[in-house]
């Protein structure tokens, strides 16, 4: 056993699991009386009662009359039916009578056009039977006359060039460090007043219509039903079903085949596997036939290869001389002056200080408690004799009108 192995049996002890304890719950007792349910709602708009509303356009009473309506309309009255008589046609009657006998006059196609016989035109195609030749055939082509086999020679590998790093610095001025090199300055500073929190940190500990109305009730427990134990039989267990009971099992014997056994028949003569097909088509040896190529002529070159072309030849390489380029220079002008960063928001602001409101205080100093309102409003009034606080002259103007509302 290894090292790691011992240390991970000698740290990791087992502890013994047990079951979390279950806590008890509470029993729900619901509190005496009853809950108030009346809201502002309720209390400021009462229910009244609606008639329904009565229509002041008077009853049209209809008198049914029994008797028929036999009365004339305007429109037979003014529109009268005449009596129209058809008028006679003058168109004068047909009298052609169609003739008895046969047509058998001829027509002029009849007459200038009369059937010719058509006789089949002689045809002085020759004849497409192949004339055989005598003489042998001639199989010499342009390509076996022409053709000059050329002996290829093996290509020379070139050798890599070796990388040689330049011996100048690197000139990595960019046009952003040429122009902007950073002018020397103050930093702007803010005029914006101080935040100051408004207010105090302390919990509110007045009334309200949510902690009047709603009181925090007692949840009865959770009833949890516990599960019965498990207690085995204490009979033994009877495993026989219908099928093992009703189906008995019989003693079946194999059907023995009709067919003969066929036993093997084994001889030391050997396979004679010759057929017609093999004695009468047999394999030829056959060859291709070799290119006919014609001797080479040209003399074979037997100096080494010159890689030398007509461009490599004919171009000659200049010197490029860069442009002189003529453009202003874009340094940033200094000057030894301080910068005047003066503005009308910092000439013309003043800093104030922000109040407090007097509403915050459960009880405004300077100010006497008179009574509260029936909506539940505090009432205030100022005292004669003021005296010197932390309210400000727009405070106390507003608050010199002897109400202060607080909620």
């Amino acid at each position: 056993m290894c090292g790691f192995c011992c240390l991970i049996l000698s740290d990791y002890i087992p502890y013994e699991l047990t079951n979390r304890p279950v806590r008890p719950h509470q029993e729900y007792q619901p509190k005496p009386g009853q809950i108030d349910l009346g809201t502002t709602y309720k209390q400021d708009f009462n229910p009244y009662k609606i008639e329904p509303m009565i229509p002041a356009r008077p009853v049209e009473k209809r008198q049914a009359n029994m008797g028929t309506f036999d009365t004339n309309p305007t429109y037979k009255d003014d529109y009268r039916a005449w009596d129209i008589q058809k008028r006679e046609l003058t168109k004068p009657e047909h009298s052609y009578q169609l003739p008895n006998a046969k047509f058998g006059n001829a027509t002029t196609f009849q007459d200038d056009y009369f059937p010719k016989e058509i006789q089949p035109r002689e045809s002085f195609k020759p004849p497409g039977i192949a004339k055989q030749s005598g003489m042998p055939f001639d199989g010499t082509t342009n390509h076996r006359t022409s053709y000059v086999p050329y002996e290829i020679e093996r290509r020379v590998p070139r050798q890599k060039q070796e990388y040689k790093p330049s011996s100048q610095p690197f000139e990595d001025l960019t046009t952003h460090r040429l122009n902007f090199k950073g002018a020397l300055g103050e930093i702007t500073k803010s005029f914006k007043p101080e935040y100051n929190k408004v207010g105090s940190d302390a919990r509110f500990d007045g009334s309200t219509e949510f902690r009047d109305s709603f009181q925090p009730w007692q949840v009865p427990p959770h009833h949890i039903q516990k599960s019965l134990e498990y207690n085995p039989p204490t009979t033994h267990m009877d495993l026989g079903t219908t099928s093992h009971l009703a189906y008995v099992p019989h003693q079946l014997s194999y059907v023995a085949p009709i067919r003969p056994v066929s036993h093997g028949r084994r001889t030391n003569v050997p396979f004679q596997g010759n057929s017609t097909m093999k004695e009468d088509f047999r394999a030829w040896e056959a060859r291709r036939q070799e290119m006919i190529k014609k001797d080479h002529q040209i003399p074979k070159p037997t100096g080494k290869f010159d890689g030398l072309s007509t461009f490599k030849s004919h171009y000659l390489p200049y010197e490029i001389h860069p442009t002189e380029s003529f453009k202003p220079s874009n340094a940033a002008l200094r000057n030894s002056a301080p910068f005047e960063s003066g503005t009308l928001y910092r000439s013309d602001f003043t800093p104030k200080k922000n109040e407090i409101c007097p509403a915050n205080y459960p009880s405004p100093p300077g100010y006497i408690f008179e009574s509260v309102d029936s909506r539940g409003h505090k009432m205030f009034r100022k005292m004669l004799t003021p005296e010197k606080n932390s309210f400000s002259s727009t405070n106390e103007k507003n608050l010199a009108k002897a109400i202060a509302v607080i909620s």
